[in-house]
């Protein structure tokens, strides 16, 4: 992906994060997406709602700015981003938001179950863990999410602790519609605890799903 892709890529994310109310009230976010092996385009930081051309800025997984600005807030989780991109080369988008319902688990603490069926057809077929709580950025912090991403390949995104949640996919549209999909399961998961509680899908669920789109796409194609 160059980086004007990218920008559009990410700025499309963004809008439907905004419109979606995903982005909570303050419109506060980050959002990136992988130009290479070792760069990546990221947000310059702050309020997302309404990001434009001047709004990015392209750096290496090392962590070096290589074009553009970041705003001191944004530069101290350059790392939650790139060891994602590091750890798991398929990722092509990741955001973080505070998005309300997946942070109700945040704060208490508590792993999303898959429950939800749409869940499975992102490939989410674990809990959405909870990374233990450290300052945000810290290498504290960024171990857990690495460790979490590296040990559950059925984990396509994170909740930290007290703060919100950090989802990655193949690219920042699908990251988009994956984080979408993670709170609406988040907010059903709570309306159903009203009347009786969550119940689990069957165990060869996924199988099935996975056989089902095969079926599909093999006869559209």
């Amino acid at each position: 992906m160059d980086v004007q892709e990218a920008k559009q890529e990410l700025i499309k994310a963004a809008n439907t994060l905004r419109d979606s109310g995903l982005m909570f009230r303050g419109h506060h976010a980050n959002l990136s997406a992988r130009l290479s092996a070792d760069t990546m385009l990221m947000t310059r930081g702050g309020n997302v709602a309404n990001l434009d051309e001047d709004s990015f800025a392209v750096i290496k997984t090392d962590g070096t700015v290589l074009e553009g600005e970041v705003m001191p807030t944004q530069a101290e989780i350059i790392q939650m981003h790139a060891a994602v991109y590091r750890a798991r080369g398929s990722v092509g988008g990741i955001i973080h938001t505070h998005a309300p319902h997946a942070t109700v688990f945040a704060l208490a603490h508590e792993p999303i179950p898959v429950v939800y069926e749409p869940l499975m057809r992102f490939g989410v077929t674990e809990p959405t863990p909870v990374i233990p709580w450290a300052p945000r950025g810290s290498d504290a912090s960024v171990q857990g999410i690495v460790k979490a991403v590296q040990e559950n390949e059925g984990v396509s995104a994170v909740l930290l602790a007290n703060h919100g949640v950090l989802a990655f996919s193949k690219s920042p549209a699908d990251t988009a519609q994956l984080l979408a999909t993670l709170d609406e399961a988040a907010e059903l998961i709570l309306n159903a605890r009203l009347i009786g509680g969550e119940k689990p899908l069957p165990d060869q669920a996924f199988q099935q799903i996975q056989q089902r789109q095969r079926e599909f796409q093999g006869a559209k194609g």
